[in-house]
């Protein structure tokens, strides 16, 4: 197929049912952009020689020297297929795992995927998480078995054998399709069995006397059809492939068969085909062929077959690759015309995938369901925009309704109006004469050199030359300006049309992911004017292709293509949903893969260019949708990143194209925290703890308690009583470590936690939050769930008493209320739908001081100061000896805080709505605001020499949690990535040792069925996997390449504070310790980071300084 014009693509726009917005998804390096070069040559775009070599939509330097897929690009191909024409909107996404937010950006844009295994590799930890990221965005995929080549090149499989493996990793693929349905089918039915009150479901029985239950799971997978989920051949959607090779093909359009001198296949004899003993019909007319076309060109190079070959198939193949020395060019040669992979993949993406106007309701509704939301709950003209989704209507009387999934940056000289034109006639004739003038001046000039005499005649003839030096002086002052503005970096929105006609200059409202289109159609009925709460734009131009090279500019995009839009980089950081229509709600926010983990200080090599390199961390932050821009509280510009690929891509745009000046970057900064256990039975070699050594330990205890008297008191069970310094509050907290399983549930529930924590706030400020019925149900889950996990009788009633959690109100801390008497509106009175009652009670007053103290204390713990994890604090005490005029003056001032704080709650709410604020920022602006409401309160007569009351109570209960902290034996929590490594048996004690040098931990080892690969799954510190790669690479000369991704937190057993005291001791560990306390080298090396003390000994062996002459 010839070149396509930029106007037949438009053109094939108009009809929505002939496009196919389709992405590439594979695990890393198994041949997608190498499958989409093949894609891009069949439109002419690139030679088919070059395909597979060329990488084209890897348009990044480092993409083509590291050799994988960094960014997500897209361009716009043509399909012919009968009388059909089509145009498929394809984009490459990368497959490395630090990369996986690009996979995110792609996949919302499109409705079906091309799903690439290697035929050798088989199913990998990406490709699992491709598939579940297909599922969860409701697209369709299709399966491509790349690489096939392989197993007849590098593992000499037989076609028999080979037909046996490509059956198993079909079968690994739909088993991982089943996984992802069954989980959805079950889900569905246990909905229904809660809508379901007081009947017993269908498949369930009845309770049985010992109280539990019996669920035949199996019930509702049976009567749910699943057929049209798996991927086979014989329904079409799933193409044999070899990319490198340029061929392709679909059992639906099966192969032609060979004839030559040696072996016949044609499809009469069918009984002797299937009888008993037999090869499959699939070996003997497919796999047969392709092994006897490898054997005659790569094997033995037989020229005779081969000629015979290609006069048997009707090929045209040129004399050069007959006669090349590489075998490779002539395969390819044959095989693109025999086979050709462009033909068979683009005629299953379009009879196999949907088109933009097939799209689901299902998948409309979860798209519009934005957080706790049911898409029953938004307001009526919301859910009409349903059906302009369903129509993808391309009339201007349509709503406009447009996606933004990133931000991408791109040069001045790449924009649409910057690139050169076509001349047309008219101009091509003027710089012709031109061109004639300036030979002519020339000539004139060298006749005048050569002939002196003729100097006075020639003075009008050099007056030209003269004006043309100015003319290019006056360029030359010009020149700066325009180097300065093509230097410029422009943003353009990668955008998906789905609904309604955009145009240059449109007026739209760019929606925030907090935007409620409920509380603008309250407040502006009849759309007359914009509300706080959306932002227009004017996007000003407008482009079809993402790959390297835009497409001119466009005077429209209608519904149904994905598309580039320009003007919009003021308006939208990374993502966002752009309308004409207030009452369309912002989409749900995009599924990472990976989690930022991965931090980095950076500064200018020079102090005067600070300002270029915070203008260009905000240009990093907007053109990549996993990075993060940090400033903390020290002043120090953070960088958080995915891992460590995508920390030295960032680093390298910094200082290439975005900041342009040398940068210094500080070492990663691993985040860890910090955690109490039970005490243990055991110390580090293992003796047993008796109780004359426990009892030791107390006595010490106290001994310290009798050095300082005005201290806090801690007693042998660990409850620590802190009184404020001016002896008018005397708290008592003890710290207990929380289950692990309730730990993981309050990490995973922050959002929960977050809503529970929004509806306490409108409860005390009077107001009503709506909350779906689901997210109620889930909150009651919630509940529920931890009740299970917190049993025991220290645990009992746990749950009710819970005061608040923390850090930042949503973290997996808790505090409880364990004093006697005080009563408080609980956390879960969103599911109670109690009003909070006015209390005059002294104690709460002052509640929000205690909860601040515990939030200041959460976020960072004695250690390191970092966050703390799964510890519960519990107030058992709480005395207040305050004067009546303190209780009366603080309750008149409270309800003027409390006015204020609703004031000031109204334009949070207004700044949240807009999606100008973030939910970590506005989390620490509560604990800071309560604790400065408490302060402002304590600024008139009461106000002491120790300074406000609500100050000092907000001290000591930070100070007593964090004594109560250190009460008990004390934890480093380690981030760990979950490492998968495939490698061959030769190389696996090498892996064996890398992984142990670096603190690795072993979870299993398998053999993949059919090769010599050994799957490795492991567990590695963050903190130790900084080279972890190359080093992996290097030791096994490349043959094992680890995929990392961030799994969990998990307890160091090593004490950071013990010490070797008995001989035992010293005998294992020596006096300086020969071992290494690897908790206590994470916790100094925090320590010294943020410049806290360090008890080291930094002059170990101290000698007097001899000189030479001294020696002599």
């Amino acid at each position: 197929m010839g070149h396509t014009s930029l106007e037949k693509l438009i053109r094939l726009q108009k009809k929505t049912s002939n496009i196919r917005n389709i992405c590439i998804l594979a695990h890393v390096d198994h041949g997608k952009t190498t499958l989409a070069d093949c894609l891009v040559a069949s439109n002419g775009i690139i030679s088919t020689r070059l395909a597979g070599k060329m990488r084209y939509l890897d348009s990044r330097e480092d993409e083509q020297i590291r050799g994988i897929t960094m960014k997500s690009s897209a361009i716009s191909l043509h399909f012919t297929s009968g009388e059909s024409e089509y145009l498929i909107n394809l984009i490459d996404s990368p497959g490395h795992v630090d990369f996986s937010s690009e996979v995110s950006t792609a996949v919302r844009l499109c409705d079906g995927a091309i799903v690439v295994v290697d035929a050798v590799e088989g199913v990998c930890p990406q490709t699992q998480a491709v598939l579940r990221q297909a599922w969860l965005e409701n697209i369709r995929p299709v399966l491509v078995i790349n690489k096939i080549d392989r197993l007849i090149v590098e593992l000499k499989l037989s076609p028999q054998e080979a037909y046996t493996h490509l059956q198993k990793i079909l079968e690994q693929v739909n088993a991982v399709t089943g996984a992802l349905f069954t989980s959805k089918v079950l889900e569905e039915r246990a909905v229904k069995e809660a809508e379901l009150e007081g009947a017993v479901p269908e498949g369930e029985v009845p309770e049985l006397s010992g109280g539990e239950q019996v669920y035949d799971w199996s019930a509702g997978l049976e009567e749910t059809d699943d057929s049209h989920l798996y991927f086979s051949p014989d329904q079409g959607n799933v193409v044999f492939a070899s990319a490198f090779d340029s061929w392709g093909f679909r059992c639906a359009h099966c192969v032609i068969p060979l004839q030559t001198h040696n072996h016949t296949h044609t499809i009469t004899h069918t009984h002797k085909i299937s009888s008993k003993g037999k090869k499959p019909l699939f070996v003997q007319l497919v796999l047969d062929n392709i092994w006897s076309l490898y054997d005659a060109v790569v094997t033995r190079r037989d020229k005779e077959k081969v000629e015979k070959i290609v006069a048997s198939l009707g090929l045209k193949v040129m004399a050069r690759d007959l006669r090349h020395s590489d075998p490779k060019v002539l395969l390819s040669a044959i095989c693109s015309q025999w086979l050709p992979l462009s033909q068979a993949v683009l005629s299953m993406v379009c009879e196999r995938l949907p088109s933009p106007s097939e799209m689901s309701a299902e998948r409309v509704e979860k798209l519009m369901s934005v957080g706790t939301r049911r898409f029953d709950s938004l307001p009526e003209k919301t859910q009409q925009l349903t059906q302009a989704f369903l129509d993808c209507v391309s009339e201007d009387s349509a709503p406009v309704i447009v996606f933004v999934s990133k931000m991408f940056a791109v040069d001045s000289k790449a924009l649409p109006q910057n690139k050169q034109r076509p001349l047309t006639q008219e101009e091509l004739a003027q710089r012709r004469e031109l061109a004639r003038q300036r030979h002519a001046e020339r000539q004139a000039t060298s006749q005048i050199a050569e002939d002196p005499d003729s100097a006075s005649a020639g003075g009008a003839q050099t007056a030209t030359p003269t004006n043309n030096t100015n003319t290019g002086k006056e360029h030359a002052v010009l020149k700066p300006a325009e180097e300065e503005e093509e230097k410029k970096e422009h943003f353009i929105a990668f955008a998906r049309v789905y609904s309604g006609v955009v145009r240059r200059g449109q007026r739209v409202f760019v929606l925030g992911p907090k935007y409620d289109p409920a509380l603008t159609l309250r407040t502006h009925p009849r759309y007359l004017s914009l509300s706080c709460s959306v932002s227009p734009s004017l996007p000003h131009s407008l482009c079809l292709s993402l790959s390297r090279f835009l497409s001119p500019s466009l005077c429209c995009c209608v519904a149904a293509i994905s598309a580039g839009i320009g003007g919009m980089e003021d308006f939208i950081l990374k993502s966002a949903t752009v309308s004409t229509s207030p009452a369309c709600p912002p989409f749900t926010p995009l599924n990472f893969e990976a989690t930022p983990i991965v931090r980095v200080a950076i500064e200018p090599k020079h102090p005067s260019e600070m300002p270029k390199l915070v203008h260009g961390m905000r240009l990093l932050n907007q053109a990549d949708p996993c990075a993060e821009v940090l400033i903390q509280e020290t002043g120090e510009h953070v960088l958080v990143t995915a891992g460590e690929v995508h920390l030295q891509r960032c680093l390298d745009d910094l200082r290439e194209r975005f900041a342009k000046i040398e940068i210094s970057a500080s070492k990663p900064i691993i985040p860890f925290r910090e955690t109490i256990i039970r005490p243990p039975k055991v110390d580090m070699v293992n003796e047993d703890l008796g109780r004359q050594q426990k009892v030791a330990v107390i006595h010490q205890a106290k001994e310290e308690q009798s050095k300082y008297p005005e201290g806090p008191q801690v007693d042998s069970g660990g409850l620590v009583n802190l009184t404020t310094p001016n002896k008018m509050a005397t708290i008592g907290v003890r710290a207990v470590p929380l289950p692990e399983e309730a730990t993981r549930l309050l990490e995973g529930s922050a959002e929960l936690i977050r809503t529970m924590e929004q509806f306490s706030l409108f409860a005390r400020e009077g107001k009503t939050l709506e909350i779906s019925q689901k997210t109620l149900e889930q909150i009651q889950e919630f509940r529920t769930r931890l009740e299970g996990h917190l049993q025991g009788w220290k645990w009992r009633n746990a749950v009710e008493r819970i005061w608040a959690f923390g850090p930042r109100r949503c973290g997996p801390n808790i505090l409880l209320n364990g004093v006697e008497g005080y009563q408080r509106p609980s956390v879960w009175q969103c599911l109670e739908r109690e009003k909070e009652k006015p209390e005059a009670a002294t104690l709460r007053d002052f509640d929000n001081s205690i909860v601040s103290g515990f939030q200041l204390a959460t976020l960072s713990g004695p250690m390191c100061e970092e966050p703390l994890m799964g510890v519960c604090f519990s107030v058992e005490s709480w005395e207040m000896k305050l004067a009546p005029q303190f209780t009366q003056q603080d309750s008149v001032e409270e309800e003027t805080a409390s006015r204020q704080g609703s004031e000031n709650s109204d334009n949070e709410t207004r700044a949240a709505v807009s999606g100008e604020s973030e939910s970590g920022g506005s989390n620490e602006a509560e604990a800071s605001s309560s604790s400065a409401g408490g302060q402002s309160r304590w600024r008139g007569d009461v106000t002491d020499c120790y300074g406000p009351f609500s100050g000092q109570l907000i001290a000591a209960m930070k100070e007593a949690c964090r004594h109560a902290f250190q009460a008990k034996p004390q934890r480093l929590m380690a981030a760990m990535y979950t490492c998968e490594i495939m490698a061959t048996a030769e190389v696996l004690g090498r892996v064996y040792g890398v992984l142990s040098k670096r603190e690795g931990r072993v979870l299993n080892e398998e053999m993949k069925e059919g090769t010599d690969m050994f799957i490795i799954r492991a567990v590695l510190p963050v903190a130790e996997s900084f080279g972890f790669a190359d080093e992996m690479r290097k030791r096994t000369s490349g043959l094992a390449s680890p995929q990392l991704v961030f799994s969990h937190w998990e307890v160091i057993s090593s004490d950071p504070f013990w010490v070797p005291t008995t001989e035992e001791e010293y005998l294992h560990f020596g006096e300086k310790a020969d071992s290494a306390n690897q908790a206590l080298k994470y916790m100094n090396a925090v320590r010294k980071r943020k410049g806290l003390y360090v008890e080291e000994k930094i002059v170990e062996h101290a000698e007097k300084q001899r000189t030479l002459g001294k020696n002599k």
